[in-house]
């Protein structure tokens, strides 16, 4: 493909993406897709020959649309926002198009210097001090799994230079809230800790983490020898967006001199409004914070914050310097291949810079402000319909409720839940996640999608309670 067909194809794409962001309200927000239905639409093989571009295109409309969970509509209430603003993409579509990496700064200055601006603007905006340093990962998965082995190399005084884990003595132990994201457990895996020594902190009536029981883990495990290492708090917990006690987490840690990871991936971005930054009063005694920017914020995923107070330390952990990445201005410049896993990274800080300066500050903030509004309202809506509970407080933007009628034998009220839940989503009308909340399915609202506004929450309530009672008579005992 040159320029000139290039030009061409990308004006068709641009006008086809804007048709359907334009009429993505038209369609149902969940395929009727079922396994192996997309793979049989394609061919065993690959082609031989060059095919049209035009026959591509077409295939959008054939093979893909019609088989996508659609997370930009404005139905969509599942997982969690993932939004996609429009500036954002075309952020996106420069840093793939110029197809530069940045190995070092001198491989492409500005994938650098853009990057450190725009986490720093990102730093002023939720509050941060100048204390903290950031970068932009690809996922949460990733910087958790750098937080956990910056603490693992901080309680072993740099064991990798030595033997790693294997010539440690005592066992290291990571704690975690209970309604820490899987990520968390995951990380902990990978960074060599074993499933024997991760321990998940029970939480209290607010599904927020107990730090009576995280104190006294902690001492459990020094009175059997082991070694405390770190801790995950949540601010945002997956299942019901719950909130961590952040600053009672960062005196015990303190005190116990364990590092202490913040995952605030997708809450993090409400600490933009100053009214919600109570939620992580004491985070300057944490080590280290993700927040994903490609979640509610807006970014295109996938976009990352990861945020340290001592950067020499991920320094240690992480560089490299090959010779063939040195250069002559080295002890001038930050190389960002030091301060992750990846040697290259993309030109991730555009889709933040097109995000930020198209809605600026105040517009960011008022559309999660908005979120939280529909949330509340349908908080109150839930809560005064009889047989309906709301489960877990509203805090941000995610309503945890479950329908309890007195018909449905209690022994059955799991999978009557995940049913009417199912039979919502197969309609196409809304897409809701269930998950469990004290060991019992309940549904969750995340609200957040860009174009998601009052009327659309008044409507998967209205669908929410429709199929509740559709599925009812199925399970009356």
């Amino acid at each position: 493909m040159n320029a000139e067909e290039f030009r061409k194809y990308g004006h068709t794409l641009i006008d086809w993406l804007a048709d359907y962001r334009s009429g993505i309200a038209e369609r149902p927000v969940q395929a009727s897709t079922q396994p192996g239905e997309v793979r049989a639409l394609l061919p065993q093989s690959p082609p031989g020959q060059p095919e049209p571009f035009d026959a591509v295109i077409a295939d959008l409309d054939t093979v893909v649309l019609p088989h996508l969970t659609h997370w930009q509509h404005p139905a969509f209430f599942g997982y969690y926002p993932a939004n996609n603003s429009l500036a954002g993409v075309l952020g996106e579509l420069v840093s793939t198009g110029l197809g530069v990496l940045g190995l070092s700064w001198q491989s492409s200055p500005a994938v650098t210097e853009i990057e450190e601006v725009v986490v720093d603007w990102y730093r002023q905006m939720v509050g941060l001090s100048t204390s903290w340093v950031g970068v932009i990962n690809d996922t949460a998965s990733t910087s958790t799994l750098v937080s956990l082995i910056s603490a693992r190399e901080r309680s072993t005084e740099y064991g990798l230079a030595r033997g790693g884990l294997q010539g440690e003595s005592r066992r290291l132990i990571v704690y975690a809230s209970a309604g820490a994201h899987s990520s968390v457990e995951k990380g902990a895996l990978l960074a060599g800790f074993g499933r024997e020594n991760i321990r998940l902190v029970p939480l209290d009536d607010k599904q927020a983490m107990r730090t009576s029981e995280l104190k006294r883990m902690i001492e459990a495990d020094l009175a059997s020898g082991y070694c405390p290492c770190a801790v995950v708090g949540c601010l945002g917990g997956t299942a019901t967006a719950s909130i961590d006690p952040i600053g009672e987490i960062a005196d015990i840690v303190q005190e116990y001199g364990l590092w202490f990871h913040v995952d605030a991936a997708m809450a993090g971005a409400a600490m933009i409004l100053p009214e919600c930054r109570w939620m992580w009063e004491g985070i300057e005694g944490a080590d280290s914070v993700v927040i994903n920017a490609h979640k509610w914020l807006g970014a295109p995923f996938d976009c990352s914050l990861y945020y340290v107070r001592d950067e020499q330390h991920l320094l240690r952990v992480m560089s490299t310097n090959p010779s063939y990445l040195q250069s002559s201005v080295d002890g001038q410049v930050r190389n960002l291949r030091d301060t992750g896993i990846p040697l290259g990274r993309r030109f991730r800080a555009l889709k933040m810079w097109f995000l930020i300066r198209e809605e600026g500050v105040c517009g960011l903030q008022s559309r999660l402000r908005r979120d939280i509004s529909n949330a509340k309202s349908l908080q109150e809506k839930v809560a005064a319909m009889p047989g309906w509970k709301v489960l877990a407080p509203v805090q941000l933007q995610t309503v945890c409720v479950r329908y309890e009628p007195q018909e449905v034998n209690p022994e059955a009220l799991d999978q009557y839940t995940r049913a009417w839940v199912d039979d919502l989503n197969r309609s196409g009308e809304g897409f809701l996640t269930p998950a469990t909340i004290d060991g019992r399915w309940m549904v969750r609202i995340s609200i957040g999608a860009l174009e998601t506004e009052a009327d659309h929450v008044d409507a998967i309530w209205e669908a929410m309670q429709r199929h509740a009672q559709a599925q009812l008579k199925r399970y009356v005992s």
